[in-house]
């Protein structure tokens, strides 16, 4: 204990926790200057509020009415599609080698999906090697090799099916789910992009890219994976123009970075039904 200067009596603490009434008026100051910052913040809130809503609902507007042209235009296309066939090439490229070619004949079957016959002869029968043993093995080798390759080509040919061409229902449930964005294409400007999210898997990603003037497509890319998120697959597409007739996959590169693994389709020759 110790005297104040010239008061002459000494200074006693006081411990908040026991004084009741310091406690309370401390709670009271602290409350106030909340309720002073809500009311202070609250109308800059309104005002950002009234000028974003509008630019928000018309963002929204835009978004529905160009997802709306591009999912009239894909069902346009896949009906138009179904009076075709043509030609599909298929290159498998392994590190950089190519591994395997496949010519098919396509239509699109009553479900809608492509139906394909092979334009190929039958391969020829593995030779023996003059019947020696280390001949053999090396047979073997190559073919489980080969089988190994075909299977994860397959898998990933499989999985970009599911994308493209883009369906309109999907797109439909993506838009519903928050899952598009729309903005300009960089260095087009009679072009725009759809960005669209958790399109089949979680954590994918597709982007079309779409004249703005012909209402159609003339490239996606895709990123997405097999099972699991490492076994990354990514897909570049360009779409062509038939003379007056529909919008169609023309070239399309799948690249399974995993494996290192490349498949290159072209497609040509179309011919109407």
């Amino acid at each position: 204990m110790r005297k104040a200067k010239g008061l002459g009596f000494p200074l006693v603490a006081i411990p908040v926790e026991r004084t009741p009434h310091i406690r309370k008026g401390i709670s009271m100051l602290t409350a106030m200057g909340r309720y002073f910052w809500i009311a202070c913040l609250f109308p800059s809130v309104l005002v950002i509020s009234f000028y974003c809503t509008p630019l928000v609902l018309a963002q929204n507007t835009e978004l529905q009415q160009k997802l709306a042209e591009v999912k009239q235009a894909a069902a346009a296309n896949k009906l138009a599609l179904s009076q075709y066939t043509w030609m599909e090439q298929v290159n498998i490229i392994l590190k950089g080698e190519q591994k395997k070619q496949e010519r098919f004949q396509v239509r699109l079957g009553p479900d809608g999906k492509p139906q394909k016959t092979s334009l190929d002869s039958p391969s020829p029968p593995p030779s023996s090697d003059n019947g020696r043993r280390r001949g053999r093995i090396r047979e073997h080798v190559v073919e489980k090799k080969t089988e190994e390759y075909q299977e994860y080509a397959d898998q990933i040919k499989s999985l970009i099916e599911q994308y493209v061409p883009p369906d309109r229902d999907m797109l439909e449930r993506a838009f519903q789910q928050g899952n598009v964005t729309i903005g300009p294409q960089a260095g087009s400007p009679g072009q725009y992009r759809l960005v669209i999210s958790q399109y089949i898997k979680r954590g994918d990603s597709m982007t079309l890219v779409v004249d703005a003037a012909r209402k159609q497509i003339t490239s996606l890319s895709i990123a997405s994976y097999l099972d699991d998120p490492k076994d990354a697959v990514n897909v570049s597409v360009q779409f062509s123009q038939l003379p007056g007739g529909p919008n169609h996959v023309s070239e399309e590169t799948i690249n399974g970075v995993s494996k290192h693994l490349a498949i290159q389709i072209q497609n040509s020759n179309y011919q109407k039904l």
